[in-house]
């Protein structure tokens, strides 16, 4: 049986303990980082998941979904925050609505914003540099809500708050396993494709221009480091490692690593353009960030955390796909981004590739119907 004094020592260190919050924290970036925190005795972590997720020790999840505004005000309630770490994505009008609860209930607020944020002007990026929202003259862009005008227009409502207790993290393009980007397809749009004989459909405008990827463990240990750090209350941080590439170098390191992992040698097709660049809703991303080249100057946050240390690109990347591999290595469905695809490549999807009627429709019209037909369907 516990003594008195004993349950006081216990209660004692439980209120010394810091309390942070991670909305969202699942993802690539918040899985590293709850393994961080996580390992910190000193830190009481919460992280808010919408699935069942067993707790253990000094970790909470706490199921819901942070996008409902009931839910996070019941999560705002259970302490006041050390620190929060937020990784959801909001429209403006919803951020906007919530700022005030989240900067109230918290000694320090990280809002991730995304270094997409930036323009073209610079060779290399720093915290300084303009932003699209501040120097693009498109006004039809600048007449949406697309994310990287999003986290710019939030970053003015961090500034506009009349508060200090913000710190704006942004990454540029992270990878983790499970995540693994080729332009602007996600690792489910290419690797299935790959693995089951079908061509892999790129372009060569976004081939050929300079992209930077950072491991997700990387960017996750700069976001520890700003924790509770003074020096982060009311500024930015780029974090992103220093090496850069093609987009060309970085399919064959994909190709190169299937090629000797799992022994096939996957085929490509490079289209003059990005398909994305057909779609109303979907050029964006390309227009105002793949054709765009991307290398960081990332002095600023390493002078804030001297114990970051970015891993090897190369490797990195490498070990992710193999440990990505299996996953993809089950059943694979087309869908009719594939139809679309394979009409490009010449592939035809097999029986046990379908699923489903209303998918095996889609697939098929993108496949063999004329493609205005599927432009005007993707463009509603």
């Amino acid at each position: 049986m516990i003594s008195p004094q004993t349950l006081i020592t216990v209660m004692e260190k439980a209120q010394t303990k810091r309390k942070v919050l991670l909305l969202g924290g699942t993802g690539a970036m918040g899985k590293h980082l709850t393994e961080i925190l996580g390992s910190h005795s000193d830190i009481e972590l919460y992280v808010t998941t919408r699935h069942d997720r067993p707790s253990s020790n000094n970790l909470h999840y706490v199921k819901g979904n942070a996008q409902n505004d009931a839910f996070l005000s019941s999560v705002m309630s259970l302490h006041h925050w050390d620190a929060i770490v937020d990784f959801m994505v909001y429209d403006t009008l919803k951020f906007s609505i919530r700022r005030d609860l989240l900067l109230s209930s918290t000694n320090q607020y990280l809002f991730l914003s995304s270094a997409r944020v930036f323009g073209n002007a610079d060779a290399v990026i720093t915290e300084r540099s303009p932003r699209l929202l501040d120097i693009s003259d498109d006004l039809d862009y600048l007449q949406t809500d697309e994310y990287a005008l999003t986290k710019a227009r939030q970053e003015n409502l961090l500034r506009e708050s009349g508060r200090t207790n913000w710190t704006i993290i942004r990454p540029y393009i992270t990878f983790s396993t499970g995540r693994l980007q080729l332009g602007v397809m996600e690792l489910q749009d290419w690797l299935p494709r790959a693995l089951a004989g079908h061509s892999i459909v790129f372009s060569r405008d976004i081939h050929e221009h300079v992209t930077t990827m950072t491991f997700g463990l990387d960017v996750a240990t700069g976001i520890a480091g700003l924790i509770g750090n003074p020096v982060a209350l009311g500024e930015d941080f780029n974090i992103a490692t220093s090496e850069h590439y093609t987009w060309g170098e970085i399919l064959k390191i994909y190709l190169d690593e299937l090629e000797s992992f799992v022994g096939i040698k996957p085929k490509v097709l490079l289209r003059d353009t990005a398909l994305n660049l057909e779609f109303r809703k979907m050029q964006w991303q390309v227009k105002y960030c793949r054709l765009y080249d991307r290398r960081f100057d990332n002095s600023k946050i390493l002078s804030s955390v001297p114990e970051l240390v970015f891993t090897d690109v190369k490797k990195s990347l490498a070990e992710c796909l193999r440990s990505s591999v299996s996953s993809f290595s089950k059943d694979y469905h087309v869908s009719i981004r594939d139809g679309m695809y394979d009409r490009e490549s010449g592939d035809i999807a097999k029986m046990h590739e379908l699923c489903g009627l209303k998918q095996s429709l889609k697939y098929y019209a993108a496949r063999f119907a004329p493609f205005a037909l599927t432009k005007f369907y993707m463009n509603r």
